[in-house]
């Protein structure tokens, strides 16, 4: 297995750093992509990530499994704006492949034109972006092959579900054990 997360100036970092880190955990190839033609990428919050790769620098997209969107201001809208990760987003979606966005991710997925009828969630707030899709507030939606999640608080939760998505039940339930996740359940 093997994904992608998309890196924009102005990312959610807890939302992009949960996901790689746990998908990682889990067994599952991760690259991060920089969408500009520089590998280092500064976070919403002032912390810069040094990305695996250039977006100009993938050549074979077939090779992933599955393509994930973080949140964060204004990351999401320099990935909505940007016609490459349109074009992969599509692609992934027209291959049955993974498609996961949190937090403000999912107005990529409105603007690739993926959501029709499918139900989304996303950052209180953007729900007018995604009017193609189902709305539904509820804190990580999967829909087929579409993933969407509200926001940082729910980052692991949102990573969880993408790995029982590609890798299954057992190794999500593995990352839980591992994370001592039953803890952030018992004291709420």
């Amino acid at each position: 297995m093997k994904t992608l997360v998309f890196l924009a100036e102005g990312f959610e970092e807890v939302e992009a750093l949960t996901v790689v880190d746990y998908l990682r955990r889990a067994g599952i190839e991760v690259d991060t992509v920089s969408i500009t033609n520089d590998n280092k990428v500064k976070g919403s919050h002032k912390i810069t990530v040094i990305a695996d790769k250039k977006i100009d620098e993938l050549k074979d997209i077939s090779s992933y499994d599955g393509v994930i969107i973080p949140g964060g201001m204004p990351g999401s809208e320099k990935l909505r704006d940007n016609n490459l990760v349109i074009d992969i987003v599509k692609k992934m979606n027209e291959s049955s492949k993974l498609v996961a966005a949190i937090c403000a991710g999912p107005i990529v997925l409105a603007k690739a034109g993926i959501i029709k009828g499918k139900k989304v969630t996303s950052y209180p707030g953007f729900e007018n972006e995604l009017k193609d899709g189902i709305y539904v507030e509820k804190p990580v939606v999967r829909d087929k092959n579409i993933i969407t999640s509200r926001g940082p608080a729910l980052a692991v939760d949102f990573a969880i579900e993408i790995i029982k998505y590609l890798a299954g039940e057992e190794k999500a339930q593995k990352l839980k054990k591992d994370i001592l996740y039953q803890y952030l359940k018992a004291n709420n």
